[in-house]
């Protein structure tokens, strides 16, 4: 069964915002994420992780000045879990529909462009682990929307993702060869942007 690591609270048509059920543990920038929606995985990127007062304008303050160590200031203040939230964005790149959805690859259709409807609000979202990784990783439509998305990591979103997704890949090399070829193509007016983001991929 596929790892819940939080809710949607949240949503438009291209991106998403959750809240992590465990503060500080957030899916990796770059990871490939989904939110089901009966019939329907809509599949997203992280493209951003932030940690912040669950108060609107009030900022965390200093506690640790006579603690040893991060773990001792967290136990002898337990009320800074109540405090203080988790939160990730996720750029949506496309939709599984079948019987089963995306995990179970029993007559799924996996689409790389933006689904009908955003998820919903409070609407569980769960890691893709590495099988549906593979599944995903056939296509490399989503390299688009990622180029185009102004994503908050920006060329770094595209290699963090990438570099996950290969390996889930039986080579991982090849897979790397293709994506760096099809973003050449993405990228063939912006030599700089291009030539930054191979070398990212780079072992």
């Amino acid at each position: 069964m596929a790892e819940r690591v939080g809710e949607v609270i949240e949503s438009s048509s291209t991106r998403f915002v959750a809240q992590c059920y465990s503060l500080h543990q957030p899916p990796p920038l770059g990871s490939l994420v989904t939110v089901r929606d009966g019939q329907t995985d809509i599949l997203a990127i992280v493209c951003d992780v932030s940690t912040v007062s669950i108060q609107p304008g009030r900022r965390p303050v200093a506690r640790g000045m006579e603690e040893a160590t991060e773990e001792e200031l967290y136990a002898r203040n337990p009320q800074l879990e109540q405090l203080l939230r988790t939160l990730f964005s996720a750029q949506i790149v496309g939709h599984a529909i079948g019987d089963g959805g995306l995990d179970t690859g029993s007559g799924e259709k996996v689409r790389q462009h933006l689904p009908a409807h955003p998820p919903k609000i409070h609407a569980f979202v769960y890691a893709c682990g590495q099988e549906e990784m593979t599944r995903f990783s056939r296509s490399l439509d989503f390299l688009k929307i990622l180029v185009d998305a102004g994503a908050p990591a920006g060329d770094e979103l595209i290699t963090a993702c990438l570099r996950l997704l290969s390996t889930s890949c039986q080579d991982p090399r090849q897979y790397l060869v293709r994506a760096g070829k099809e973003l050449s193509l993405l990228l063939a007016g912006e030599p700089q942007r291009l030539n930054a983001v191979l070398r990212g991929l780079r072992p």
